[in-house]
């Protein structure tokens, strides 16, 4: 009996030590900026579950995710690739794989991640698992006067068949790279296609890879299932007769809306949002709000659009009602807000206020604030729905 009672006691004890166990599908990170760290939260109980210290400059950084969430992968400004297990709270791996780095993305098959790089400019590709590095692509062209050059690389996402779109902002040009044999990348590229390509966008079904263009109105499209009719332009002159405004931010595109057949866009020097038909391209209205916008996200069921702003009214944001085409509401969540991330199915969206240090919780029904988290200087919200999602 004694013997019993005694291995009895130690499973018992044994059990007690046992992590808890849980998913991932609710969890998510919180970068904040000023501290090399990152917050690991919980959308489900709207709280912080810990912190992760030591990754670097985040003063310009995203995240995206391994195909079963417990990892996200953060690019840093320093050229820093970090592997953070949000499970654990920890980081899993952590490399400097250049100069300057602004992003990046997960292969289709979730074996690859990509780093899109300002310096050098040019993608590298890594093993997913051990970060070691499969491919490097530099981002060559040649110049006006003949001479080669290294463009900084923007609006890096992946697309169908383990491939990886984006665009070369010094160049003018869309690359498409074929990852398919790792080490043996096959890069088709689209010249001309407009002037200074800032950000690029994947629509939800891969289909169609878009770049905006900084230089000049307009963007540049490309059919990913027919990708022999090279780049066109869309959105032409959309600023002609109108002075364009100073921009004191530039625009994101990653985060865009599309609703309903309407894809809803930032249009760049102005205080519009565009509304451009997804099966044409053409322009088909104009919604006027408070500022310049910088993300323009649509809530999962499409039925809102929420807009933030660059200085001097980045401390608003508005929504957008997609059947009625106007704004609808108009919060302040606090200075300076940088980022906004809907809950996978949109009930809630957490907004960072990076002035305030803190992430503001809203009901995106009633928009009723719900939460308020402390957050050092928040910039970027992730959730690990991402990881199901082409193009995040």
């Amino acid at each position: 009996m004694k013997s019993l009672l005694t291995v009895l006691a130690a499973l018992l004890l044994s059990a007690c030590a046992s992590p808890v166990l849980r998913g991932t599908g609710d969890l998510g990170i919180v970068i904040e900026r000023a501290t090399g760290s990152v917050a690991v939260v919980d959308s489900s109980a709207k709280s912080i579950l810990g912190r992760v210290e030591g990754l670097g400059d985040l003063s310009h950084a995203s995240a995206v995710y391994s195909r079963d969430g417990r990892y996200a992968y953060v690019f840093g400004r320093d050229g820093g690739l970090t592997k953070v297990d949000i499970l654990e709270r920890r980081i899993a791996k952590r490399i400097i794989q250049a100069g300057n780095s602004i992003g990046g993305a997960v292969s289709q098959d979730g074996r690859l991640v990509a780093a899109q790089n300002y310096q050098p400019g040019g993608v590298k590709v890594f093993d997913a698992e051990t970060l070691e590095l499969l491919a490097d692509i530099p981002a060559a062209f040649e110049a006006g006067n003949g001479v080669r050059q290294f463009s900084k690389v923007v609006g890096l996402a992946d697309v169908p068949g383990n491939k990886f779109a984006y665009a070369l902002f010094d160049a003018g040009e869309i690359w498409i790279a074929d990852l398919s044999q790792p080490r043996e990348p096959k890069v088709t590229k689209f010249r001309n296609i407009g002037n200074q390509p800032y950000d690029g966008l994947v629509t939800p079904n891969g289909r169609h890879y878009i770049a905006g263009l900084f230089g000049e109105d307009g963007l540049a499209l490309v059919d990913l299932w027919k990708p022999e009719q090279g780049a066109k332009k869309i959105l032409a002159n959309y600023g002609k007769g109108t002075e364009k405004l100073p921009v004191f931010k530039m625009p994101h595109l990653r985060g865009w809306a599309v609703a309903g057949g309407r894809a809803y866009l930032p249009a760049i020097g102005k205080h519009e949002v565009l509304v451009v038909d997804t099966t044409t391209w053409q322009e088909v209205g104009r919604i006027p709000v408070k500022g310049q916008p910088v993300f323009v996200m649509a809530r999962p069921d499409g039925r809102q659009v929420w807009v933030n702003f660059a200085f001097p009214d980045y401390g608003q944001v508005q929504v957008i009602d997609t059947l009625e085409q106007k704004v609808v509401q108009t919060l302040a969540p606090g200075k300076a807000v940088l980022h906004m991330e809907f809950t996978p199915r949109g009930e809630h969206v957490w907004i960072s206020a990076r002035d305030d240090n803190r992430v503001v919780v809203y009901d995106t029904a009633s928009f009723a604030r719900l939460a308020e988290l402390p957050v050092q200087n928040p910039s970027g919200i992730f959730f690990t729905s991402r990881a199901a999602r082409i193009g995040f």
